[in-house]
């Protein structure tokens, strides 16, 4: 199994209704802003481990599960669907109760990424430097499409309380590494094992399920509206770099609906961007080239330019 070299500790957090779980490694610097590193969708904080042992700098890094992930757990009924700018809402609150108004250092992966480079233009003043990898937001969407949308939500949110939406289990951890290793062949076994047991935990009939609620299934009820992501990225004061993966993602996933240079059309109206590539790599480019990511991420945020 893959061997860890920096240990993080868990912290707990009353963040707006939810206990917060929050990994840590290192120690507060007054010196340097820390680095907040944010996941993911059906993803954990525990995810970021490989890219931090790679890091070649010792610094302060806290990495939050985000709602519905992971450790952290909502103090009341779980809910049956999940609001996207509750993220930002959860960040801001996070931030303010770790470090108050200090600025930082924030990259995001995936649905992270996105969240990450929305917060950086609606609070600009917290953010440093920001990384956003891989985080392309949604294809566009038209107004026409709203009541589609609606109906299908509620479709889903019923279908989640029958719990037709429910997320598969496993036997065993060995299970669950068989099926991150299926969902990225890139990932190499060692990983798959370590990430496996921090992925999923046995469940009361002693069978792995995967933490995160299964309420993340359920579509958006609103339109995505690129002008209106445009215009928060063009309030983005951090110098900002964008890592794509040497894998087209957005290829694979939407067939022609969202492309790869639409995302960089939209990113591109960060007023101070970089975009750099990470070779032999997916979208989970934190798993697959580490030491790769770690050195991009290193060098921009040390970069005195």
């Amino acid at each position: 199994m893959y061997q860890v070299q920096r240990p993080s500790r868990s912290d707990f957090l009353p963040i707006r209704g939810w206990r917060y779980h929050v990994r840590s490694w290192g120690e507060p610097d007054p010196s340097r802003p820390p680095l907040v590193l944010v996941h993911g969708w059906m993803d954990v904080a525990a995810s970021w481990q490989f890219v931090v042992d790679a890091l070649r700098e010792q610094r302060h890094i806290v990495a939050p599960d985000w709602r519905g992930y992971g450790d952290t757990t909502f103090d009341g009924p779980a809910p049956d669907s999940y609001w996207f700018p509750d993220y930002l809402g959860d960040l801001d609150a996070l931030l303010d109760t770790l470090f108050g108004d200090r600025a930082v250092d924030l990259v995001g992966h995936s649905m992270g990424g996105h969240v990450a480079t929305l917060y950086a233009g609606a609070r600009p003043q917290r953010i440093r430097r920001l990384v956003n990898l891989e985080g392309f937001g949604m294809p566009a969407s038209v107004p026409a499409q709203a009541p589609t949308r609606y109906a299908h939500w509620l479709d889903e949110i019923r279908a989640q309380r029958r719990g037709d939406m429910d997320l598969s289990d496993y036997a065993d951890a060995d299970g669950v590494a068989r099926r991150l290793m299926k969902t990225n062949p890139r990932l190499a076994p060692d990983k798959a094992d370590w990430l496996a047991r921090q992925w999923a935990r046995p469940n009361s009939e002693g069978r792995w399920a995967i933490l995160g609620d299964s309420a993340h299934k359920v579509s958006n009820a609103v339109l995505f509206r690129p002008d209106e992501a445009i215009a928060v990225y063009q309030r983005i004061g951090a110098p900002t770099l964008v890592v794509t993966a040497g894998d087209d993602s957005l290829g694979q996933w939407w067939k022609g609906r969202y492309t790869l240079a639409e995302f960089l059309q939209r990113i591109g109206h960060v007023p101070n961007l970089r975009h750099e590539v990470v070779p032999d790599a997916g979208h989970m480019m934190h798993h697959d080239q580490p030491a790769l990511l770690a050195a991009l991420i290193e060098a921009f945020l040390s970069d005195k330019t």
